[in-house]
This record gives C-alpha cells, sequence and structure tokens, in this order.
C-alpha cells in the first residue's frame, strides 16, 4: 500500500509514519531526511542538492522526483510507501502518479490529519518556551503553517476526485490518531 500522509507542521505526521514503519514494515519517504542523506553520502545528487541548499534555494521538483524514484524499489519490496512531506503541490502529485504508474503502482490512500491551527500554534509556542528550538519559534512556525495550508489546499480536491482522501481527527491522542489510521488502512 502506498500512502500519503498530509497535516501540518507539529499535527503528528512523523509519530504515525514512525508507528506504520514499525507496525507494517512500510517505508517512510521523507523528502526531508532523503535530501540530508543524499548530502551526507556525497554522491553526485548529493552534491548537487547541497550546493542549493548551501544558497537558500527550493530544490527542484526534478530533483525531489528522482530521490523518490531512487527509493520506491525499497518500498515496494517492503509491501508500501509512506509519502511524509512529498507531494506539495499539484505538479508534484502528477509527477508522482505518472511515476507511480509506470512502475504498475498508485497512490492507495491519503490521509489528512485534520488540526485545528490555533491548538497547534499554542502547542508550538509550549514547545519552544520549553526547548528554544528555532523551528518552534512562534512567527516562523505561523508562517510555515500558512505555506502549508496555502501549498496543500489545491491536493485535496485532486486526491478527493480520485477517492483516496480520507480525513482523520489529528487533535486526538496518538492512539486515538493511531485508530482512526488503521481504519481508513483496512
Amino acid at each position: 500500500m502506498n500512502l500519503i500522509l498530509f497535516g501540518p507542521p507539529a499535527a503528528g505526521k512523523g509519530t504515525q509514519a514512525k508507528r506504520l514503519v514499525e507496525g507494517r514494515n512500510m517505508v517512510q519517504l521523507s523528502t526531508g531526511d532523503m535530501l540530508r542523506a543524499a548530502i551526507a553520502s556525497g554522491s553526485e545528487l548529493g552534491k548537487r542538492v547541497e550546493g542549493i541548499m548551501q544558497r537558500g534555494d527550493l530544490v527542484s521538483d526534478e530533483i525531489v522526483i528522482e530521490l523518490i524514484e531512487s527509493r520506491l524499489p525499497e518500498a515496494e519490496a517492503a509491501g508500501g510507501a509512506i509519502f511524509d512531506g512529498f507531494p506539495r503541490t499539484l505538479a508534484q502529485a502528477e509527477a508522482l502518479d505518472i511515476m507511480l504508474k509506470g512502475r504498475g503502482r498508485q497512490i492507495d490512500l491519503v490521509v489528512r490529519l485534520k488540526v485545528d491551527d490555533e491548538a497547534l500554534k499554542q502547542r508550538i509556542a509550549g514547545r519552544f518556551a520549553e526547548s528554544g528550538r528555532p523551528d518552534d519559534n512562534p512567527d516562523s512556525f505561523a508562517i510555515r503553517l500558512n505555506a502549508y495550508n496555502t501549498q496543500t489546499a489545491p491536493l485535496l480536491p485532486y486526491y478527493a476526485g480520485q477517492g483516496k482522501l480520507v480525513e482523520v481527527d489529528g487533535m486526538g491522542s496518538v492512539d486515538q490518531v493511531a485508530a482512526g489510521i488503521d481504519a481508513a488502512m483496512g
């Protein structure tokens, strides 16, 4: 099964993806992790990515798709992938569909973790006060949250139109959210 997890920063995607990796032996394809791993590997692709990221530029769709494609055999052997952080745009979603179709595969399920933006902002403010993590700064978090909501909005009707979108209440406990995802997966 190939699954996309949608949800804003701090919605619990990483926690749920980790649970699915451990419980269902799926492979998590996190674009952020893959970009960092490519750089660490010293590969030709990693060198290209490193230069782009050092300049503060966004890595192109072409490179991100190349990274995803390189990990698909591993995900297929494991029985499925959890796409985390990808796709973020309609162009990426369409490219992913084409890439998977060429391999005789498809996205089977898209789970949107529905959360309350104000509650997330409060959660992040508390986490920032405790840990001081720079990416938990409430002001930068508000910008990231807005970017997520703006970028992801067009993808929801795209996947809903394919009959693949399921919404799960992301404001419950970790176990409640997990139960909602498990029910959606069947």
